[in-house]
């Protein structure tokens, strides 16, 4: 599947916040860091400038290959921001392809295999976002899986607490039914190409209930299994000496 077969429509994204503000080991994540946001692949020109006139210098693109293949790299394409594409799962199937039924619970599971089996992509992701000169931003399709896994595992190493970032991962639960009208065009397509019926499966059902339980289910499954939540990560290659560089960065002034 390739743009030719489907139509491309360009919006503003509906699930991005700056991570600032949120408490960390020393003090407050400061504005200006890291970016979370839904597909800024799609973004309008528009949107694209005020990102660059907000300091970004790196886009994180967690999609699958096939994902990013369908839409490029939209507007950002054109500017002068180095970009990373990391994906965190090579099937965007994930749990459906099994059959399994999508629920906040399973959706915990699924954040925790990609904890354990993408370590070594979000190591490099946080080595991107401890090294850009200006701020990062990183998306997935809805902002809210991939992206809300790598956004706790920069949150877990600057030291915020589970509390705090399960909070941060619940701001997308209003946001959803806006998410799913902008990610319907491409993520509609793809999965019905690749014989997934997302009603069927429970899609809609993530939309509702309390989001909270699949981070609170990563996290809690992560230090049962690891001891360290990040430990994966360490094993991947996550030095003491980045963790350092984050934390510098994210308490500058």
């Amino acid at each position: 599947m390739t743009t030719a077969t489907i139509d491309i429509v360009l919006s503003a994204p509906v699930n991005l916040r700056d991570l600032g503000g949120i408490p960390i080991d020393g003090g407050v994540l400061r504005k200006g860091l890291a970016v979370r946001a839904d597909d800024l692949s799609l973004v309008t020109t528009d949107a694209a400038n005020a990102l660059l006139s907000d300091g970004l210098t790196a886009v994180i693109d967690l999609r699958s290959t096939d994902e990013a293949l369908i839409t490029g790299r939209g507007p950002l394409g054109a500017r002068a921001v180095s970009y990373h594409h990391l994906p965190l799962m090579s099937d965007v199937r994930g749990p459906m392809r099994e059959g399994v039924a999508l629920t906040h619970e399973s959706m915990g599971e699924m954040y925790v295999a990609m904890v354990e089996n993408a370590s070594g992509q979000l190591v490099s992701a946080l080595n991107v976002i401890a090294h850009a000169p200006g701020a990062t931003a990183f998306h997935c399709a809805a902002g809210r899986d991939r992206t809300g896994v790598l956004a706790a595992a920069l949150l877990l190493a600057l030291g915020a607490s589970d509390d705090d970032i399960v909070v941060d991962y619940a701001r997308t639960a209003p946001n959803m039914p806006a998410i799913m009208t902008r990610t319907s065009s491409v993520m509609g397509p793809l999965l019905a190409s690749l014989g997934m019926d997302l009603e069927r499966l429970g899609g809609n059902a993530l939309a509702e209930g309390d989001m909270s339980v699949s981070m609170r289910r990563m996290l809690g499954e992560l230090r049962e299994r690891h001891g360290d939540p990040l430990q994966p990560l360490r094993d991947a290659g996550l030095s003491d000496a980045t963790i350092a560089r984050l934390r510098e960065r994210a308490l500058a002034s």
